[in-house]
């Protein structure tokens, strides 16, 4: 009789009942025959439960990591991968044979794989909405893209500019809008970034991360004024295929 080698894996995160990751990576385990490989949510109400996820949870080989813990998971980390050291934002880690913690960052590949099929020439600026995590990844896919973009805060940042300054220039000279908030997302779907709306146009692209609604009411909304719309699913295959690589590695 073989013994089956155990293998598993998590999204850490908190409130992540919607999760896409646990569907995903059950169903890809099932479909491709990875027999011992599970994958399960750890749902923690704040980062300081980490070690103890570690601690007890034995045969743990990798995690996926999501908001609001990109950020703020990094001190628990053994090392960092060149890129995630330099976004400033973590989304994978692969727990190594000693034990160790290094963090990675797929967000930026997923987004910049998802968003490159949709630029034409007349896509030169990108304006991106929040600043958390997740926003930190897109601005590094932006910069591999040589796309300059600029930052939008609810609060005051030297490197941000406030909601009630974008305007109808603003969309002139910004053909490429990105939703990096959680602002939308089931169950609220009712909300949205405050916006502008009615100066979309059939040159911009409207970007969301958000995949749960498939359709959120940005989407929506740049939609209906003739806007290019994507949203976040298929940069979320694009970056769990990543991990899957790099834990697999």
């Amino acid at each position: 009789m073989v013994d089956i080698v155990r293998k598993r894996f998590g999204l850490l995160g908190r409130n992540i009942h919607y999760s896409f990751s646990k569907g995903y990576f059950t169903d890809k385990f099932n479909n491709e025959n990875f027999t011992g490989c599970t994958y399960e949510n750890f749902d923690i109400p704040e980062i300081s439960s980490f070690p103890e996820i570690i601690k007890n949870t034995s045969d743990l080989k990798g995690l996926n990591v999501t908001i609001p813990y990109k950020e703020t998971v990094i001190p628990f980390l053994d090392k960092l991968s060149k890129k995630a050291a330099q976004i400033g934002a973590v989304n994978t880690i692969k727990i190594t044979k000693k034990g160790k913690l290094k963090g990675y960052n797929t967000d930026y590949y997923g987004f910049k794989k998802s968003l490159e099929p949709l630029l034409q020439p007349h896509h030169k600026k990108a304006l991106i909405l929040g600043t958390g995590g997740a926003s930190k990844g897109v601005a590094f896919a932006l910069d591999e893209l040589n796309i300059p973009y600029t930052f939008v805060s609810r609060e005051a940042k030297e490197n941000a500019v406030d909601y009630d300054r974008i305007n109808a220039t603003t969309f002139d000279n910004y053909q490429i809008i990105i939703n990096a908030t959680p602002v939308g997302t089931s169950p609220n779907v009712d909300a949205f970034p405050l916006i502008p709306y009615e100066f979309f146009t059939n040159k911009h692209i409207a970007y969301d991360l958000i995949y749960n609604p498939a359709e959120t009411q940005f989407l929506k909304k740049a939609k209906q004024q003739g806007a290019q719309i994507k949203n976040g699913l298929d940069m979320l295959i694009f970056q769990a295929e990543k991990a899957w690589k790099i834990w697999n590695k």
